[in-house]
């Protein structure tokens, strides 16, 4: 950083109370008057370098007194000036420079007035020293914030951005000032190169709207990762910590004009991202888009957030989606609605591809990432003992059949989410089941699958049923002998199920031979099943029909269970005799037994 010293004499002035005075020989004649303070000084030191102070003087000799309130910089930068008039020693720097030569200016010490005044010393100090630094710029345009209307009029601000835009113009190899890199792994002794990015942590240290004057210079100039980058680092000095692990501020409640301030640097920052895709990471976009929900950003902020988000999708990781939810209403932790918005928004993006080229290799690969992303996020969602059923659901219906060739991890997340819930009603299980197509399952999970007792009989059943489906298609492929363990593994597991009371099937229902004439599964299309069982996929009609009369029956006895409890239950506060309480026991039981034969 650069220094000016002018003057030579040592500083003589002291406060008195409310009072700011000179030691001197000689009496102040010049009283002035600026906010809270009195200055009592002379006229034979101020009057002849400062042009106002002789307009507005007399021409008696008589004590006068002045009103300065106006003056920019306060009593601060007029003090610099009155201390030059005396010829104290003052330093100066790209601190106090700006205070100074605004003070300066509205006192008319020119030129005019005197040969080498005040303001030409400034401006050479401006020209020759500020200009020619890095950091001197960045900290002269820094102040310029505390006088933003001096600094436009006298041209300060201005030529703070020229000078700092024309520096970060440099080529790399030619960058020999100080600058500011704290990357971690990054090691200046032992690296004689300069990164791209050297500039971008200084500049974040300045005011949002003359961040955006450098970066608006610099858009069509440089690369837009190179932008990104600045605005990546920008976001990071000032905006909230954005961790993924834990509520963003931590407090519940922030003051609305820290708010305030956040949400407009955030809208600020989306409005200077470049146009070109891959400027900014699936990363930080989505770390911006969680956070425009936290701040309560406007609708047209995150709806630019969520669109450049579904353009990266397929880059994206499951940690890059793990964000909490904000929502008072939502009693899960993860923010499934940010994701779901993204999600939509990509295949919203996908559909108005030109005719053909969804079709293309690079497309496809796409659109399978995405469809295992997902399923993956589902995976650990599901984990969360207050995700209800209806969100993982909704959100894996998102995604359409092209994305889901195999169903193996939309049944690892099923089978998570049945472990995690294990108190889940029948028929919350079944529509929790219902998105799994058995017929996209590998012979492995097929294996898994029938011996599960978590899984409703009717979608073990659906499996056992498609796999020997596709073993009367194929007996002679690779995974025939996979399929042949799987059944018997699944007869054995019906069986230990009937056994243990849990489910009972009955004994005339097998599973059809190849030869049943039962509506094939072939005839169906083999290359876009639909996500839910269509009418043409039904299992055997006697097959469903005892599996709809086991469900009723199961009703039956779950509803004579509840008769037997509550009988049990009044018999025990009942005051009657023994014969009568037989008497309703054996209604009981017999309307029991009847059940049981039904």
């Amino acid at each position: 950083m650069k220094f000016m010293k002018l003057g030579t004499r040592p500083d003589t002035f002291y406060t008195e109370e409310a009072t700011r005075t000179v030691t001197s020989d000689t009496p102040p004649d010049l009283i002035l008057r600026i906010n809270n303070v009195n200055y009592l000084l002379h006229k034979f030191s101020l009057l002849p370098k400062c042009g106002l102070l002789q307009q507005l003087c007399p021409v008696d000799d008589g004590e006068i007194t002045i009103d300065l309130h106006d003056i920019p910089g306060g009593e601060e930068a007029f003090e610099m000036c009155a201390k030059y008039c005396y010829g104290i020693t003052i330093n100066f720097s790209a601190y106090n420079f700006l205070p100074a030569f605004c003070a300066a200016k509205f006192l008319r010490m020119t030129e005019v007035v005197e040969k080498g005044n005040f303001v030409m010393k400034l401006e050479a100090f401006f020209q020759s020293c500020i200009l020619e630094g890095w950091k001197d710029s960045i900290i002269t345009l820094k102040t310029t914030s505390k006088l933003p209307d001096w600094s436009e009029s006298l041209g300060i601000a201005r030529k703070c951005i020229d000078s700092i835009v024309q520096k970060i113009l440099t080529p790399s190899p030619k960058v020999t000032w100080s600058y500011t890199y704290t990357r971690p792994g990054y090691d200046r002794k032992h690296r004689q190169s300069v990164p791209r990015d050297w500039w971008t942590e200084d500049i974040s240290d300045l005011d949002i709207d003359q961040f955006r004057f450098i970066i608006i210079a610099l858009r069509n100039m440089l690369p837009s990762q190179l932008i990104g980058e600045a605005l990546h680092v920008y976001a990071s000095r000032w905006l909230p910590d954005m961790s993924r692990t834990s509520t963003i501020g931590s407090t519940t409640s922030q003051p609305e004009e820290i708010t305030m301030k956040n949400r407009r640097i955030l809208e600020a920052i989306v409005s200077m991202i470049p146009a070109e895709q891959g400027s900014l990471s699936i990363n930080f976009l989505l770390r911006l888009l969680s956070l425009g929900n936290y701040l309560g950003s406007s609708p047209l902020t995150k709806t630019e957030l969520v669109r450049r988000s579904s353009q990266q999708l397929d880059e994206a990781t499951v940690s890059d989606l793990l964000f909490p939810s904000y929502s008072a209403s939502d009693k899960h932790f993860y923010d499934v609605e940010l994701v779901r918005s993204v999600l939509e928004s990509f295949w919203v993006l996908w559909r108005r591809q030109p005719p053909g080229s969804s079709e293309k290799g690079e497309s496809m690969r796409s659109v399978r990432k995405v469809g295992k992303l997902i399923d993956s996020y589902l995976q650990v969602i599901s984990k969360d003992v207050n995700m209800p059923a209806s969100t993982v659901v909704s959100l894996a219906e998102c995604l359409p059949d092209i994305a889901r060739p195999l169903h193996d991890e939309l049944y690892k997340a099923i089978n998570i989410y049945l472990k995690e819930h294990p108190d889940l009603s029948k028929a919350d299980k079944k529509f929790l089941c219902r998105i799994l197509d058995c017929q996209k399952l590998s012979p492995e999970v097929r294996a898994h699958a029938v011996k599960n007792e978590r899984l409703p009989l009717r979608t073990v059943v659906q499996v056992l049923y498609f796999d020997q489906e596709k073993s009367a298609r194929g007996a002679t492929t690779p995974h025939s002998l996979a399929s042949h363990d799987t059944r018997t593994r699944g007869k054995e597991t019906l069986a230990a199920r009937e056994d243990q009371g849990k489910q009972k099937l009955s004994p005339e229902v097998g599973f059809p031979r190849p030869d049943d004439t039962t509506i094939s599964v072939a005839e169906t299309s083999t290359t876009d099943h639909p996500r839910i069982m269509q009418p043409e996929m039904k299992l055997p009609r006697e097959l469903e029909r005892k599996l709809v009369m086991r469900e009723m029956e199961e009703g039956v006895e779950s509803s004579d269970k509840a008769k037997d409890v509550a009988a049990d239950e009044r018999s025990q506060r009942s005051t009657l005799d023994p014969h009568k309480i037989g008497k309703k026991t054996g209604k009981t039981d017999r309307g029991h037994n009847k059940g049981r034969e039904r």
